[in-house]
């Protein structure tokens, strides 16, 4: 091959992360030949430095938590946890941060994985440049899919780069515990890490701007989650922002906007994200007369197809419709499946809410789950974001621990659940759980709010006993008494 020469295919897929691995399994599921262009791990930062290894470090401080709330267990969990060993465990369900696996994976399916940077030329066209400074050129008969996801957004503070402080990246990979430990942000990122390290052997001091923590969710999960870390030995302050941060012989000192000087060793920024659009070509292909600019999230519809374009489509993280993995898989296949059905000529897509080819789940039916001690879980809609839709609904709250199945699963069981009823329609709208062990219920949850499941057919949805689950029977009875 030269250097210059031109493949074709009827897909090229830029980035192999979850998302694009997606879109690949899907086209080639259908047929199609399909390219991956991928310049770091293929796998991506779930697998390397997000989903997979943050719940690698979270799992033995939640199994060491629940532990301890059982009669008979807890005298035998009283130690600290072996860093060490959390942290090979990490590695191992990163493997290392080597990719083998996950790029035999997709020669598997058959489809080419090309190492390098990919850039849009021209529309159908992405130009890989190597390593070595080799560069090819794939063209796309059918569609070309930008799955490259967002990177870690730095606040603008003077000096920062000389202090070297952690992103999520760092925080996730980290190979020592740090003694003490400065969290700047009050979302998932934030709060995961915070309980993680802090039950490694941190000292761990979390300033967060706002009122409170996991401000995308109901009040009460941010709540929960703050007593808990607090409890845990962590220092939790709100309303406190940055005012600068220097690296004093190997020392960071933060000085905060209150005037407060705190000294740690290392400091994260979990402040938020930014797509990863600034270097892909986007100029090329005319889209500046949809007002899209480079470095900027990717408008799309429901089928995923870039507004303006009849070839070019967006998933995940780029396209800012929901930054959850599971959430870009799920618009994977469906693009995967638009791109397939268009390929072969079908005239009219599924596109009506619900349907094969349209990501409606995204508008509707979301679910998260934060790892936190306690864990927050939720989806679709909160009780302010439903009346901001203009439902007219009723919030119903129960506390958790009037589940039997919720004091066998631990003594002193503290959780709250919340689900929002739309009276009009006898439907939800959305549905949260915060409490040890809430993460496995959350899916019922999401059928119910996806499926617009009736509350008179969800009285006939039997709850087994002794479970948690037992909640729902909880949530229907306060609803149908109040």
């Amino acid at each position: 091959m030269t250097e210059t020469e031109t493949i074709a295919y009827d897909v090229v897929v830029l980035g192999a992360g979850p998302v694009g691995e997606n879109v690949a399994d899907r086209t080639r599921a259908a047929g199609l030949s399909t390219a991956v262009v991928e310049s770091e791990l293929v796998g991506g930062e779930c697998s390397y430095w997000a989903c997979v290894p943050s719940k690698a470090l979270l799992r033995p401080v939640i199994a060491r938590a629940d532990a301890r709330r059982v009669p008979g267990l807890r005298q035998s969990v009283q130690g600290p946890l072996d860093a060490a060993a959390v942290l090979a465990h990490r590695n191992y369900y990163t493997s290392d941060w080597h990719d083998d696996g996950a790029a035999g994976w997709l020669d598997g399916i058959g489809a080419d994985l090309y190492r390098g940077h990919g850039r849009l030329d021209g529309p159908r066209t992405v130009t890989v440049t190597a390593a070595d400074g080799s560069r090819k050129v794939l063209t796309a008969r059918h569609a070309v899919a930008v799955c490259t996801g967002t990177d870690a957004v730095l606040p603008d503070l003077p000096g920062l780069a000389d202090v070297k402080p952690w992103t999520s990246r760092d925080a996730t990979s980290a190979q020592e515990v740090p003694g003490r430990l400065v969290v700047v942000g009050g979302g998932v990122v934030a709060t995961e890490m915070a309980t993680a390290w802090q039950a490694l052997g941190s000292q761990v001091t979390l300033l967060v701007r706002g009122k409170g923590l996991l401000n995308r969710m109901e009040p009460f999960a941010g709540e929960l989650v703050a007593e808990a870390l607090a409890e845990a030995g962590a220092d939790v302050r709100t309303g406190t922002s940055v005012r600068s941060v220097t690296r004093e012989n190997g020392t960071v000192v933060v000085v905060t906007d209150q005037g407060d000087r705190i000294e740690a060793d290392e400091i994260l920024f979990a402040t938020g994200r930014k797509p990863r659009t600034g270097d892909i070509g986007l100029d090329t292909v005319g889209l500046d007369t949809v007002g899209l600019e480079p470095g900027g999230w990717i408008p799309v519809d429901d089928s995923l197809r870039v507004s303006g374009t009849d070839w070019l489509y967006a998933c995940g993280d780029v396209n800012h419709r929901a930054l959850l993995t599971h959430q870009g898989k799920y618009q994977a296949r469906i693009a995967g499946a638009a791109i397939a059905a268009r390929a072969s000529g079908v005239p009219i897509l599924e596109s009506d809410p619900w349907g094969a080819h349209a990501a409606t789940a995204d508008h509707h039916a979301v679910p998260q789950v934060v790892f936190t001690d306690p864990e927050a879980a939720a989806v679709g809609l909160s009780l302010a974001e439903a009346e901001q839709a203009g439902h007219r609904v009723r919030a119903v709250d129960v506390d958790i621990s009037s589940a039997a199945g919720a004091g066998l699963y631990a003594d002193g069981y503290r959780g709250r659940a919340r689900m929002v009823v739309d009276v009009n329609e006898e439907i939800l709208r959305g549905v949260t759980f915060v409490g040890p062990g809430v993460g496995e219920l959350i899916h019922s949850a999401t059928i119910a709010v996806a499926g617009q499941v009736p509350i008179s057919r969800l009285w006939h949805a039997v709850p087994s006993f002794p479970t948690i689950s037992e909640v729902w029977l909880r949530l229907l009875e306060s609803y149908r008494d109040n």
